[in-house]
Parts: C-alpha cells; structure tokens; sequence
C-alpha cells in the first residue's frame, strides 16, 4: 500500500486548530500551507508525494491510512509540530 499526501505542519495547537477550521469552512488547503506550514513541503502546497509504510513517523502514518483520498484529518501531532493532513491518493 502506497498513500500520497499533503500537510501544513506548525509549531502549536491553536494555530492549528484555527487553520483546520479555516479549510473546513471552504479555506484553500494548498494556499493555506503556503502560508502557514513550516515544512519545506510549503512550496509545493504541502505536497510530500508518494510514500509506502515505514516513511514517516508512526502517528502521521497511521492517521493518513484512516483517510480517503480528498478528506483532511484532524490535528496530530508528531514530534516535528503539529499537523493538518489530507489524504491525496492511496494505490495497492
């Protein structure tokens, strides 16, 4: 199983809190990231490609598997920050 997804990645909750409300109220996720996101995935709209299992850390990996492709989870957390992630393809 292969997952592609994107995520805006910053420092504290109610950032985060208040960017994920933001794209649940019909904000631009990719505009958003831009934006917000400290990972140098931002320049790309949070876009991280394609990875398999294994490649991230073990709670981003596992809230990205309860997506459906198009859908945004909630905030997680990692040792990195926090995250907003949205699932943008799953292939076997």
């Amino acid at each position: 199983m292969e997952w592609r997804a994107s995520h805006i990645l910053v420092k504290d909750r109610p950032l985060a809190d208040d960017i994920l409300k933001r794209i649940k109220q019909g904000g631009q996720f990719e505009s958003l990231a831009r934006e917000f996101s400290t990972c140098p995935s931002k320049s790309s709209g949070g876009d991280l490609g394609w990875f398999g299992p294994g490649k991230m850390v073990a709670a981003f990996e596992s809230a990205v598997k309860r997506l459906s492709p198009g859908s945004v989870g909630d905030v997680v957390q990692t040792q990195f920050g926090y995250h907003i992630i949205k699932c943008t393809g799953r292939k076997e």
